[in-house]
């Protein structure tokens, strides 16, 4: 989207005044959530053997959702998922997370859904076409639903559910745990969510189902390494989706930003610089070498204005999503996907920033000893096999 704003009318001057007039900038209206539609979700998790949580963007929106889903799935015992863009509404080193549900998720969530859950709570989750394995029936029968979502287009979308509210997430957690929790609304037996990962890791090596295979090895040891380096909270905004969305486990502190919706490539450097103006963390950028083309040249808006921030480039010399695709359904028939790289270290140096390339596991130490990442511009690149693929489909 352009927005074009002619010189004239940027001169103009206006009453302050006028901003009340847009919509946008109002509060929106505190919903309330009759008691009787609370009592009725009590009375429908109270039922429930196995119930489990889906929470979606709606949960990072919302002021206080966090910590009240944190409050309502601990008291209660129930293992939450999340959407891609939720990722991070939940602590996911906690004893009940399950980690993402999708198409590009290493399959722990969706298996919980479709094998152990008998009431699903969807909290702020569009239940888009990534989330939903494309639509996939499965994943939510026969499992009753309760959907609560803030946007009223958004509920009954997909799916038609046995209860549907309208609510903000955190004013509805709040109510819940402020109301049907103390009154006797016991918690459930406490599900061993490990067991059960280690479990369907197990099938997954026996029938070929492992999302990364061996050539993803140096990819899991960078991502554990960030998981253990920082004791306070980072951002990640991430185009590459895919390895983040399973080998990070976003903190509390974190903020883990995808690049959904269009994903258009090369988004991950200059949101990235724009969104360290604001949030004074460690600030990472995460995409390939593909997209790294496509925006290199705003790392000089770093430099220029001394914006700290870490890229991770991961260099396969190709477009890793196409050439998968490529491999997966037109039998290796590889068009206009693979390209020549520029030297990476000389480019660093031309912009006088630090480089650093990872071929190894020493390599991938010696990073996190070395790197600023703090009042640094690093740029990491990370070297992948071009002929390893992810093994998922989106079928298309």
């Amino acid at each position: 989207m352009v927005l074009s704003i002619p010189v004239n009318v940027q001169k103009e001057l206006v009453d302050v005044a006028i901003l009340d007039k847009l919509p946008t900038l109002k509060p929106l209206p505190k919903l309330q959530i009759a008691p009787p539609v609370l009592e009725q979700c009590a009375e429908m998790i109270r039922q429930a053997q196995r119930p489990v949580i889906l929470a979606g963007y709606g949960c990072l929106q919302s002021a206080q959702a966090r910590a009240e889903l944190r409050k309502f799935s601990d008291h209660l015992n129930i293992p939450v998922a999340t959407s891609l863009k939720g990722k991070g509404a939940i602590d996911e080193r906690s004893e009940l997370a399950l980690g993402s549900l999708g198409v590009t998720s290493s399959g722990h969530a969706m298996h919980y859904f479709m094998e152990e859950a008998d009431l699903i709570i969807l909290l702020g989750a569009g239940f888009n076409e990534r989330t939903s394995y494309a639509w996939k029936q499965g994943v939510l029968n026969p499992s009753k639903i309760i959907q609560v979502d803030r946007n009223v287009a958004q509920l009954e979308k997909v799916f038609k559910a046995d209860l549907a509210i309208q609510s903000d997430l955190g004013d509805f957690l709040k109510s819940m745990n402020a109301s049907c929790v103390p009154q006797g609304l016991e918690p459930k037996p406490r599900p061993d969510i490990a067991a059960f990962k280690r479990r369907i890791d197990q099938q997954n090596i026996v029938h070929d189902t492992v999302i990364f295979g061996d050539k993803f090895a140096l990819v899991k040891t960078l991502f554990a390494r960030l998981e253990q380096h920082f004791d306070e909270g980072i951002v990640l905004v991430d185009d590459n989706i895919i390895f983040a969305q399973n080998l990070y486990r976003v903190k509390d502190d974190d903020l883990f930003v995808p690049n959904t919706g269009v994903s258009s490539l090369g988004h991950a450097i200059p949101a990235a610089i724009g969104a360290r103006f604001v949030l004074k963390k460690p600030m990472f950028a995460i995409l390939g070498d593909g997209g790294f083309q496509m925006c290199c040249m705003e790392i000089m808006t770093a430099v220029n204005y001394q914006i700290p921030l870490t890229i991770i480039m991961f260099n396969n010399q190709t477009l890793g999503l196409i050439r998968k695709n490529q491999h997966q359904q037109y039998q290796q028939r590889f068009l206009d996907c693979d390209f020549q790289n520029p030297d990476y270290a000389l480019l660093a140096q031309s912009f006088g920033i630090n480089h650093f390339k990872i071929a190894s596991d020493a390599d991938c130490q010696r990073v996190f000893e070395l790197a600023d990442f703090h009042q640094g511009i690093n740029l990491i690149e990370l070297m992948v096999d071009q002929d390893a693929y992810p093994n998922y489909s989106s079928r298309r």
